[in-house]
């Protein structure tokens, strides 16, 4: 068996290997109670919740692009009537380490439909997070020597089903890689109010190109972590996205390279200034898959990138 080489240490290296979700057997309309953000209880109510067909459509078209730029792709085992379009939420790779969140306890089945790509790695390399640490992908971004890291630090996280990364997982990430410049963003939280809630980091901000960021001032708590992100990254180089445009997801595309990005083609201006920076955007519809709260970024689990 050949093994999968880890290498993972910003968001826009040139892409290698992926896992990209599958909407195959998500299992229709959730009732409200099984729903997990604010997002799918809005489109459950309205009856707008979407169709297998047409997320599978969208999940297609995706894996194209990466086919077309040469990326190695794995998609999960299918489970049956099982939502597994996430994988960005059960898994994430920093440097040469694949670290296994933990998460909802009803999602754990979807870690065990990976496994047969989690076992073409060195198992030194595969980590099991504690019980009490809970970290969620789409909440570690990396970026040369810092691990970006979205977080809750209120009294009343256990109340929060949004809340998906504790302070117990900002510890284990600063002592597990100690070389690394963990930052820690308290973000805006809300079971019931979509525009109110930053779901994970990558729904507020996300690096892409050669030094450029997407950002959205309001998913922030602390006005001095969003102006950290602001000095590092410098004004000119943001863009910033408003509440309407964080309700559709628009921080949360995907980076085959600094040079091209996966981005909802709906995304009228944001591709706009991403062309304007000199990337090449390749648009897919994913509006459906929005519904539930995630997109692009949420739907992938990179394992390698190629550094020079």
């Amino acid at each position: 068996m050949t093994m999968i080489g880890l290498d993972i240490r910003d968001e826009t290296a040139p892409l290698e290997a992926v896992v990209l979700g599958t909407a195959e057997s998500s299992g229709g309309v959730p009732k409200l109670h099984e729903a997990y953000d604010p997002k799918s209880i809005e489109h459950i109510n309205a009856g707008t919740y979407p169709k297998e067909q047409d997320m599978i459509r969208e999940m297609d078209a995706f894996c194209k692009v990466f086919e077309k730029y040469g990326v190695k792709v794995y998609r999960p085992e299918v489970l049956k009537d099982c939502n597994q379009i996430f994988t960005r939420d059960i898994a994430f790779v920093v440097d040469d380490y694949l670290i296994k969140s933990n998460i909802l306890p009803k999602r754990e089945k979807e870690l065990e439909a990976i496994d047969y790509v989690v076992r073409q790695v060195n198992p030194d390399k595969v980590v099991r997070l504690q019980e009490d640490v809970h970290i969620e992908g789409g909440d570690v971004m990396l970026w040369g020597d810092y691990i970006f890291v979205g977080t809750y630090r209120g009294a009343d996280y256990p109340d929060f089903i949004t809340a998906r990364t504790n302070e117990a997982g900002v510890r284990f990430l600063e002592s597990f890689f100690p070389q690394k410049k963990v930052i820690a963003f308290n973000l805006r939280k809300s079971n019931t109010n979509a525009k109110d809630n930053a779901l994970h980091l990558d729904c507020c901000f996300q690096p892409v190109g050669r030094g450029n960021a997407i950002i959205h001032r309001e998913g922030f708590l602390e006005e001095s972590e969003y102006q950290f992100l602001v000095e590092l990254f410098g004004e000119q180089n943001l863009f910033h996205i408003d509440k309407e445009e964080m309700y559709f997801m628009n921080s949360n595309v995907f980076s085959i390279s600094p040079d091209v990005v996966v981005s909802e083609r709906g995304f009228t201006r944001l591709n706009q200034w991403l062309r304007a920076q000199g990337m090449t955007v390749e648009e897919i519809p994913y509006a459906e898959i929005a519904k539930q709260e995630g997109l692009l970024r949420c739907s992938t689990l990179p394992l390698k990138r190629t550094y020079a």
